[in-house]
């Protein structure tokens, strides 16, 4: 099934959990907007996730929006003379399920009037937060998942992503009312082979199933 992975903050490590959670269930993967490209001189998530999953190209669709300028969506794509419009992004066919990336966190704005949020909403399928493992996380990652819900949007769980600490996931589990189905520790080697290897170490595969996109 689809899945949508997004994060507390910019840099938190969502490709790396996308394309784990790509090369772990056998999903392919989708960006659908796409921010800070800048050409030869370093490669776009998509092209990052291909490289580690060697996922092919029907399996990993371009993007439906990309911009040069590593600022907000909104902001790039004013630069760029373009206005991001929601009910054009629509899910592209491919082959295998995707897991969906987003861009920044849930309050990110993509256009005058949407954000994040309003994609995720939009394309409804169940999400997953990538969170940071370091102090300021509880924060982050309690006022994420509280606007995902508010939303009514399916939250899958939390996976951590940096050195273990064990009573920030503790209390994310008990002041969120969330699971932490995950952990991803730093990594030496990114390939395929690790990454799945991170999976099926650290991560609940039951959480997988195919949940409905809405919570009831």
């Amino acid at each position: 099934m689809d899945a949508f992975v997004t994060g507390t903050d910019t840099g938190v490590g969502k490709t790396v959990l996308a394309a784990l959670m790509a090369a772990a269930l056998g999903n392919g993967y989708w960006k659908p907007i796409q921010t800070g490209r800048i050409q030869g001189r370093a490669p776009t998530d998509r092209e990052t996730v291909i490289a580690w999953t060697g996922l092919d190209a029907p399996n990993a669709p371009p993007e439906a929006y990309v911009f040069d300028p590593p600022v907000s969506p909104h902001l790039a794509a004013l630069e760029a003379g373009v206005t991001i419009d929601l009910p054009s992004i629509r899910r592209p066919r491919t082959p295998l399920p995707l897991v969906i990336e987003g861009a920044g966190g849930v309050m990110v704005p993509i256009n005058e009037t949407e954000f994040m949020l309003d994609l995720m909403h939009h394309l409804a399928v169940p999400i997953v937060v990538a969170a940071r493992t370091q102090p300021g996380t509880i924060n982050h990652t309690l006022l994420t998942v509280e606007a995902i819900r508010r939303r009514k949007l399916a939250l899958t769980g939390v996976v951590l992503v940096g050195e273990q600490n064990e009573e920030n996931r503790k209390a994310i589990e008990r002041y969120g009312g969330v699971r932490v189905i995950g952990w991803i520790p730093p990594m030496s080697r990114i390939d395929r082979a690790a990454l799945v290897a991170v999976f099926e170490r650290h991560f609940d595969r039951s959480c997988f199933d195919g949940k409905s996109a809405y919570e009831s």
